[in-house]
């Protein structure tokens, strides 16, 4: 069996205000909200919280604009199937508005009034969420939240690890926007989740390889396979070769 690991030394919260939380302190102070997310299945997963948090009248009905070319190509997906259930197309969103030109792009870099601007890449490490970073951490009135992992080497980690710059584009840009990291969006299961997963086997498989994590979670839950179900886990080294009968 092969498991994956990215979370395996941890759990997800049972529900994460932080996201709510981050709206409503950056709108208090009169800035605006950056979610780098992927362009697949998160951007709509972090839309669908968004309305939800205006549904309910816990963060005010601020303009929403996804500016990702890919992102908006799987959002047209998502918003035909929910067409097809009779769903709104909108996400729930009052002011939910899809920037495909990149000169609209540009001009988001600096709002004039607060707005929650969804871009990708997830981690940072590209796409156009990378110009709307260079000129909005400067500002500390303003929240890039973080939806999710974020791996090593990546400028999104370098954030969520307290990064004071980062470099972009060359040049290194001062963080002084607030960072916040929400876990909630993850698809990746937690250990908890993994191990009662693999409890429910037919049978012990020979071996769990770990893999797909950082090497204390792939390690953390390499040993709980063992203590807790008594199977076989090893962390495979990178290029090993094993019999597979």
């Amino acid at each position: 069996m092969v498991l994956e690991s990215t979370y395996g030394d941890r759990s997800h919260p049972v529900a994460s205000t932080a996201l709510r939380d981050a709206v409503l302190r950056a709108t208090a102070r009169g800035g605006s909200v950056l979610i780098p997310a992927f362009a697949v299945d998160r951007t709509e997963l972090v839309l669908l919280e968004i309305g939800r948090l205006m549904g309910s009248g816990q963060i005010p009905d601020l303009p929403v604009l996804v500016d990702s070319p890919m992102a908006l190509a799987a959002l047209g997906v998502y918003r035909r199937a929910l067409h097809h259930a009779g769903q709104p197309q909108d996400f729930g969103i009052p002011h939910l508005r899809a920037v495909s030109q990149a000169a609209d792009s540009m001009a988001l870099n600096r709002p004039s009034k607060p707005v929650i601007v969804v871009s990708a890449s997830g981690m940072a490490t590209g796409g156009r969420v990378v110009h709307h970073l260079a000129a909005q951490l400067p500002d500390p009135r303003n929240v890039v939240v973080l939806t999710g992992y974020q791996a090593e080497g990546t400028r999104g980690r370098s954030l969520a690890e307290g990064a004071r710059a980062v470099k972009i584009q060359g040049r290194y840009v001062p963080v002084n926007a607030e960072i916040v990291l929400d876990d909630s969006f993850s698809a990746h299961a937690d250990a908890e989740e993994m191990l009662t997963w693999l409890s429910r086997a037919p049978r012990p498989p020979h071996t769990v390889f770990v893999v797909h994590g950082e090497a204390a979670p792939a390690g953390r839950l390499a040993h709980r396979i063992q203590d807790e179900l008594g199977w076989t886990a090893v962390v495979p080294r990178y290029g090993e070769r094993v019999l597979i009968d």
